[in-house]
């Protein structure tokens, strides 16, 4: 029996459709600049965002660090959250490769940064502090979408304080899914809407997007220049890089709309999981689910992993459990994980 696989929207396979459109991209150097299909790319999403200028890069852990280290110099900080995978999941590099210095501040409850911690961790201009030069945010954030008006709101306190920002966008179309649901707007509307409140966008392909490899970091062209050197430093530029810029294009073209078919499925499962005693499960706004496991369910943590696992049912944490939903997963599966779970607690 076919495995639900569970652990993140990374683990996607690419569709037929995907692979014939990765086989029969138009191939260049892309170092050189003469990759057609990684040009095509760069320019459609730098349109489809509102930027002039996109890159396309291996990793939204290297689009990431491009940005911070073209924001920001030696010395120099940026204003983080604690939990955002620009600070807490990327090693540190900016701080390795850039000594660039993140300054983390909590998250309020709904995955904002409260606007008054934001500002009270700006540096006066003092050489005894870092700089602080830029704001960083995360949408989604552990699949939580943050409020628009909000957004609107620390873009502008950081611009007016005399800051760059960047967006981690690596669900930015989860993200725009969910708040065209909100707005009644188009997906493709909502995340420029979204992505016009930045000086820099990073979106990710290779997650709900379903493309096998990929990231964008999207900005002016200035920027962007300063981003290709550092992506050359870090090796990150590519030669016939066609063949996945291919995959992430068919992507932006088929698969932004469908993420609401992922957020139902995150949404029918954790109906599937109310009323376990021991399990506290937290609505999903997108494509992830979180369960906490209390009481005497903690206890059962790894055993329930384990039974899981030999049910063909793949997740990952202990304590608190994520279920991420994405395009190889369809309704049977779900129903499947939940009928998983509900008959371990059920013995």
């Amino acid at each position: 029996m076919k495995p639900v696989d569970l652990r993140s929207d990374t683990v996607t396979r690419p569709s037929a459709g995907m692979q014939a459109a990765m086989t029969a991209a138009p191939l260049g150097d892309d170092v050189f600049g003469d990759d057609p299909s990684v040009n095509a790319l760069q320019e459609k999403i730098a349109a489809m965002l509102g930027f002039e200028a996109a890159l396309f890069v291996p990793t939204g852990t290297q689009s990431n660090l491009c940005a911070i280290l073209s924001h920001c110099q030696r010395g120099d900080e940026y204003i983080v959250g604690q939990m955002q995978h620009s600070y807490r999941w990327e090693a540190g590099g900016g701080a390795v490769f850039g000594s660039v210095q993140p300054q983390p501040i909590s998250h309020q409850p709904d995955g904002t940064l409260a606007l008054a911690d934001i500002e009270a961790a700006i540096k006066p201009d003092d050489p005894h502090f870092a700089r602080s030069r830029m704001l960083a945010l995360e949408n989604t954030l552990g699949g939580k979408l943050l409020p628009f008006a909000y957004v609107e709101q620390a873009t502008a306190l950081a611009k007016s304080k005399g800051l760059t920002t960047h967006l981690d966008g690596a669900r930015l179309f989860n993200a725009a899914v969910a708040q065209a649901a909100q707005t009644g707007g188009s997906a493709t509307h909502e995340a420029r809407r979204i992505a016009q409140c930045f000086d820099t966008v990073s979106v990710c392909f290779s997650k709900g997007l379903g493309a096998p490899v990929g990231s964008a970091l999207c900005g002016s062209n200035e920027l962007i220049g300063r981003a290709r050197r550092v992506r050359k430093m870090a090796g990150g530029a590519m030669r016939q890089a066609g063949v996945l810029a291919a995959a992430a294009s068919y992507a932006l073209d088929h698969n932004i709309e469908r993420l609401q078919e992922d957020h139902d499925l995150a949404m029918r499962l954790a109906r599937g999981l109310q009323g376990i005693e021991g399990l506290v499960v937290e609505p999903p706004q997108t494509n992830i689910l979180f369960v906490d496991l209390t009481g005497s369910a903690r206890d059962q943590a790894d055993a329930l992993l384990k039974h899981l696992a030999g049910q063909g049912v793949m997740a990952t944490g202990l304590y608190r459990l994520r279920f991420v939903t994405h395009l190889d997963v369809d309704a049977a599966g779900v129903d499947r994980a939940a009928a998983a779970i509900r008959s371990f607690f059920g013995r």
